[in-house]
């Protein structure tokens, strides 16, 4: 019973935010991704990712970066995807735009999740991380995601939602971000993957806050 009143609760906060309160959003200023830089202290990208229209279409993106960042110095790659909602919203007739949970899109890409944790991210700004480790066959990944939304580093997904209703009502703010980074478990190594996070995460994160507004 306690379970379907705080679902109806819910229900309830989302229909009244979205029809009572702020029904215009305010859309922040902000850089757009294609100026974002390249070659960051040791770590470059020789070539950016492009999503085709499907996924983008999917996934309700407005901007994005993703990319394979390289450091000749640790002879290491790392994936890193920032993906921009300049809004989110559940239901437009035009389709779902909201920010989807990777722990739910990674089994259908057909990756195990084998670790997952809430860790305290430590990038010089405050917040949390889901930190989780990912099979398929032989292949583990090292994946780091948070959601960098309005001034907050969220790790859970709950509370990027109710953030996200609670901005609306008073700011009249959606927008938010997912910030990935995927990192490769070579010879099960899983402290240099670590380690590897840890060097390219310090480099990118004081640049996202031109292209992910407070």
């Amino acid at each position: 019973m306690a379970k379907l009143l705080v679902a109806l609760a819910f229900l309830f906060l989302n229909f009244y935010t979205y029809n009572y309160f702020a029904k215009e959003d305010s859309i922040p200023d902000r850089g757009d991704f294609v100026e974002f830089p390249l070659e960051v202290e040791s770590w470059s990208c020789s070539e950016v990712q492009i999503m085709s229209d499907d996924v983008l279409r999917k996934l309700g993106v407005t901007d994005y970066l993703l990319c394979d960042f390289f450091n000749p110095e640790l002879n290491a790659v790392a994936n890193v995807y920032v993906g921009y909602h300049e809004r989110q919203t559940r239901d437009t007739g035009e389709g779902d735009n909201i920010i989807h949970p990777p722990e739910h899109c990674l089994p259908g890409a057909g990756w195990d999740i084998i670790k997952s944790d809430i860790v305290p991210l430590d990038m010089g700004f405050g917040g949390e991380a889901r930190r989780v480790v990912i099979a398929k066959g032989n292949q583990r990944n090292l994946v780091y995601f948070w959601y960098q939304s309005r001034g907050r580093t969220i790790a859970r997904n709950h509370e990027k939602v109710l953030y996200m209703f609670i901005d609306r009502a008073l700011t009249q703010r959606t927008d938010g971000s997912l910030v990935r980074f995927t990192i490769p478990v070579i010879h099960g190594d899983e402290q240099r993957a670590e380690e590897i996070f840890q060097s390219l995460a310090m480099s990118i994160t004081p640049l996202l806050p031109q292209y992910i507004p407070n």
